[in-house]
């Protein structure tokens, strides 16, 4: 990577030091930091004074152009500080990226992206609403349902997932859906069923009007605000977290100090936050682990061969993350009253930067848990305090968090939270089908040849049905353990018989595999075959003779059931494997490919590792897919309920004994 200096200088980042957000002025001193403010405004001054700004342009992405991995590992306090930004730029029917030196004020490359479409912009998603609601063919279709005055209809445009159609090719396709907004908050129970507008966003065109027939807009309320929820329950005593000395964390910029760990932080537009330079800290050494770890990709594909719901298949993080992926959290509801915020400063399609507050928070969990504990005469034990650092994604109907938790025995665990409100069909039947003997549901194997209303999803409301989906969340895992010459090994655990003469018949035995190439480590989870995944360094071991190692120990992977020729699976391939392992490479940073949006099968994972790479004892990068088949039940309407997936990151070999042997007796 070419690398940038910059003079030292003062530029403005908020950090918020408490519950009311209040912020601080800082010095940008660290490479990894998120641009500032006052770094955006250079990006667009640069791009103007070169004459590549005009009425057209439109910024898909502006960030931080990270400087090389040798760079970040062996920065200090007080060196040199490389600044450059990186944009996508729309302009018209073109794609451009742009690498700006934020310090020299400097444009370093101009260059075309060329097939390739940017992630779907703020001002696109109600681009288009004037244009259908002028289209004859529309509007007749929308008087057929008893719409004469369009005030009140608001039509939303999303990109199609699926890109099989030649005529469609070089454009920027839009599928247009609309809903009736009167008299209700949630309107996701008002949708207009059965009609549909193909659009060409760049040259506002309707492509084509598909009308499948009508399906009356629902009369159902579902909203949930707090008139409509009515009184609220009431607790019989309170509970309270106070840590009246502060938190037990240092921030300090975006560098992030707690216990025995060190790490930094950052907002991210795409992603919603990057954890980097993730040390432990033994005495006098501070042993790497993790270089860099963050969400990668989301796939959500709808199980409903109507249209429009055979494109609902969203890679969410790279065609829905204009104007950043994570968004405000609440005190109070989505981080407890002892959390710390991060603000992030992001661009809009414009480019002019505006700040997100309270993009990410930091804050100390106790929950009477404990660290480790054996009772012999006595009890023995420690109680555990964990740091989590969160972020809440918010894509349509669904909310998410993400949560990285620093634990005292040396792990990490990644869980994703799914909440929100599940998107639904309007249909014709007022609810399911009578149950028959055995208690099964039309949608449980109905013989009729006419599939029932729930044949694929099911009933939560009159005339509204929940569409099954799936949720699948690509985290990239750039370890480094203690260095980075690494090597992923699996550890298969395996029946061994034992001699006719012993009382046992069998027991198992572990035998290890270290894999060679890239196609060795395309692995899924299996239940008969059970084995450890573990990123070892052969060069350092423990104080008995092992090389020091994590593990990634899943508790979240799903197969997919989707078929292998289906273009929904095909264009999110990273999602026909639990884990891949690649050799590290800095522009291979998103599981779906840098541009999933209308794209072709094939892109990211799949591309990258049909050469079939060593990865073998060098620098490699995990990439695990996580998530949930979701057949939508009663007790998810209208809001649904946390549902969570984790997975961990977790020390084996890498320590002498329990990291967690000398904490203190109390929380």
């Amino acid at each position: 990577m070419d690398r940038f200096v910059r003079s030292s200088r003062l530029v403005l980042f908020t950090i918020a030091l408490g519950v009311a957000g209040r912020t601080a002025e800082a010095q940008v001193d660290h490479p990894m930091d998120p641009l500032s403010w006052q770094e955006y405004w250079t990006v667009l001054e640069v791009l103007e004074s070169e004459g590549h700004l005009n009425d057209e342009t439109r910024f898909s992405q502006v960030g931080l152009r990270e400087p090389s991995k040798t760079t970040g590992w062996g920065w200090e306090p007080g060196g040199e500080v490389e600044r450059a930004a990186f944009a996508v730029v729309k302009q018209g029917a073109q794609t451009f990226e742009a690498v700006v030196d934020v310090g020299t004020a400097r444009l370093v490359s101009w260059t075309e992206a060329s097939d390739v479409q940017p992630n779907w912009l703020s001002e696109e998603f109600f681009a288009m609403s004037g244009v259908v609601k002028e289209h004859p063919e529309f509007v007749a279709a929308l008087e057929r349902r008893g719409f004469t005055n369009l005030m009140f209809v608001e039509c939303v445009t999303l990109p199609p997932g699926m890109y099989d159609r030649p005529e469609w090719k070089n454009r920027r396709v839009g599928q247009v859906n609309c809903e009736d907004t009167r008299r209700v908050r949630n309107t996701w129970t008002r949708q207009i069923e059965g009609l549909t507008a193909i659009v060409d966003m760049n040259t506002e065109e309707v492509l084509e009007v598909i009308d499948e027939g009508i399906v009356p807009v629902p009369t159902v309320n579902a909203d949930f605000d707090d008139a409509s929820i009515g009184p609220p329950r009431t607790h019989a005593a309170p509970i309270s977290v106070e840590q009246p000395l502060g938190p037990g964390f240092t921030l300090n910029g975006h560098e992030v100090v707690w216990d025995r760990w060190s790490f930094h932080v950052r907002p991210d537009q795409r992603s919603g936050a990057v954890i980097s330079l993730v040390r432990y800290h033994e005495g006098d050494r501070a042993r790497p682990i993790l270089y860099q770890g963050f969400l990668s990709e989301i796939f959500v594909p709808y199980m409903d061969p109507s249209t429009p719901w055979y494109a609902r298949n969203f890679l969410d993080a790279g065609e829905y993350s204009t104007g950043g992926l994570a968004k405000p959290l609440e005190p109070g509801i989505d981080c407890p009253d002892n959390a710390r915020y991060l603000d992030f400063v992001v661009a809009g399609d414009n480019g002019r930067p505006s700040t997100v507050e309270r993009t990410v928070c930091l804050f100390e969990r106790y929950a009477g848990d404990a660290a480790w504990r054996h009772r012999d005469e006595t009890a023995k034990g420690r109680p555990k305090r964990d740091l989590v650092v969160r972020f809440a994604a918010v894509l349509g109907n669904y909310d998410y968090y993400f949560d990285w938790t620093f634990q005292q025995d040396g792990s990490i665990r990644v869980a994703v939270g799914s909440t929100g409100i599940a998107e639904v069909k309007m249909v014709s039947e007022r609810m399911a089908m009578a149950a028959g003997t055995n208690g099964e549901s039309g949608s449980n194997g109905g013989t009729s040849e006419a599939a029932p209303a729930d044949a694929y999803g099911r009933f939560v409301a009159e005339n509204i049905v929940a569409v099954n989906h799936d949720h699948y969340f690509s985290f990239r895992l750039d370890l480094d353990v203690d260095g980075t010459t690494n090597r992923f090994q699996r550890d298969h655990l395996v029946q061994k018989r034992l001699p006719a003469d012993h009382v046992r018949r069998s027991l198992w035995v572990v035998e290890s595999q270290t894999a060679r190439s890239e196609s060795e480590a395309k692995l899924n989870v299996e239940l008969r075959r059970p084995a450890l995944w573990r990123v070892i360094n052969p060069s350092v071991t423990n104080h008995v003779g092992y090389p020091v190692s994590y593990q990634l120990m899943t508790s979240g992977a799903i197969e997919t059931l989707l078929s292998e020729d289906d273009y929904p699976r095909r264009r999110a391939g990273f999602i026909d494997h639990h884990l891949w392992v690649t050799p590290y490479a800095e522009n291979e940073r998103y599981a779906a490919g840098k541009y999933p949006t209308l794209s072709e099968p094939g892109q990211g994972l799949p591309r990258w590792t049909s050469t079939d790479r060593n990865i073998a004892d060098t620098d490699i990068v995990l990439w695990h897919t996580i998530g949930m088949h979701h057949v939508v039940r009663a007790e998810d309407w209208p809001v649904m309920p946390i549902m969570w997936k984790s997975f961990e990151l977790r020390p084996f070999d890498f320590f002498n004994q329990n990291p967690a042997l000398d904490l203190p007796k109390t929380p």
